[in-house]
């Protein structure tokens, strides 16, 4: 168990080693093209008056777009060698066709290392071995797969994207707390994925019904995930590997301006005690700006929205509290990196 666990692990990691150049290309491009275009109350960046922050922010979002496909492709090659990247490839492009987000291409990554490794083990005549990485596996592959993806999790994942639509609507004449702690964990379970996006319209759609405290809740939520684990890496440095305290940097660079995304190499890498820490972290912050009446105008998140956020010190603090809390509580997780541990010389 302990050794299919470690094997698992080095997939994930593999396919995470690939995605962190465009999460980070990503990140960055948008947020220089948020940063410098004029806000506008209600719809967020104006770029209409920007060409060129336009194209910035597009050439950003293209890279973002790449980061599912790749992260499910390269799981699945470091699962089956090079056979497995065009099925990988293709499961990742159908998840995000399909709203199935990080988690889908994680799945499909996972199915198409699978599947590929399945048809190695079939008898083929040994004139047809010449063709089976090149032509046979990845058309096979890519079909049984693609065939998965579309015909098992479309519709049951936007099954449930509807009903958690109609439970936030439910949910937003009640408790707010209790709002708040649904929409922070939503936000910070597949971080961008079909959850997180389902708890982001609704904020914004609260905004076009002049409720913009919910926007509030998840403004203060979307940042917490990346700043919690790029506080963490510099907090405790010893019980991170030197790639990790990398990608703790680009985490909080992305956190800042509201890029959950920036949390997805550690999740990946590490989900069991990784998903349930930010989802406490970021509902605990979402509540924090539930109770100080937070508002937030803009359809983003992170500290680059607080021009045009109501109550900025409560939401500083619970942006602050929620980071503190993802940190501290992943370091008493952890044990130190085995590559950070100092050597001891023999006397």
């Amino acid at each position: 168990m302990h050794a299919s666990l470690q094997r698992l692990k080095t997939y994930l990691l593999c396919g995470v080693s690939h995605v962190i150049p465009f999460v980070a290309c990503g990140g960055i491009l948008i947020a220089v093209a948020i940063a410098f275009a004029p806000m506008r109350p209600g719809t967020g960046p104006d770029f209409s008056q920007a060409p060129t922050l336009k194209v910035i922010m597009d050439i950003g979002l293209a890279a973002f777009s790449l980061v599912v496909p790749v992260l499910a492709g390269y799981i699945a090659f470091g699962m089956a060698d090079r056979p497995g990247l065009v099925p990988g490839f293709v499961g990742g492009f159908i998840s995000n066709a399909v709203g199935a987000g990080f988690l889908g291409g994680l799945a499909a990554g996972l199915l198409a290392g699978g599947v590929v490794l399945l048809l190695r083990r079939l008898p083929i005549h040994r004139l047809l071995r010449p063709i089976m990485p090149i032509l046979v596996i990845p058309v096979l592959s890519s079909l049984v797969v693609g065939l998965i993806m579309y015909g098992l999790l479309g519709a049951p994942i936007k099954g449930l994207m509807a009903w958690l639509a109609q439970a936030l609507q439910n949910l937003g004449s009640g408790n707010q707390v209790l709002l708040g702690l649904v929409l922070g964990a939503m936000i910070a379970f597949d971080m961008g994925g079909p959850v997180n996006k389902a708890a982001f319209f609704f904020g914004v759609a609260m905004i076009r019904e002049g409720h913009v405290g919910v926007m509030g809740a998840c403004a203060a939520a979307i940042c917490i995930p990346p700043l919690g684990l790029g506080l963490a890496t510099l907090l405790a440095p010893h019980r991170w590997s030197d790639s990790e305290r990398e990608s703790g940097l680009a985490a909080l660079a992305m956190g800042a301006i509201g890029i959950t995304e920036g949390a997805i190499p550690f999740a990946a890498a590490d989900p069991v005690r990784v998903i349930p820490t930010i989802m406490g972290g970021s509902a605990l912050g979402a509540v924090i700006a539930m109770l100080g009446s937070v508002g937030d105008h803009a359809p983003h998140g992170g500290l680059i929205v607080l021009p045009v956020v109501e109550h900025r010190l409560w939401y500083l603090a619970a942006i602050a509290i929620g980071t503190l809390a993802v940190a501290v509580t992943l370091n008493l997780l952890r044990a130190p990196a085995r590559s950070a541990q100092p050597s001891v010389e023999a006397p």
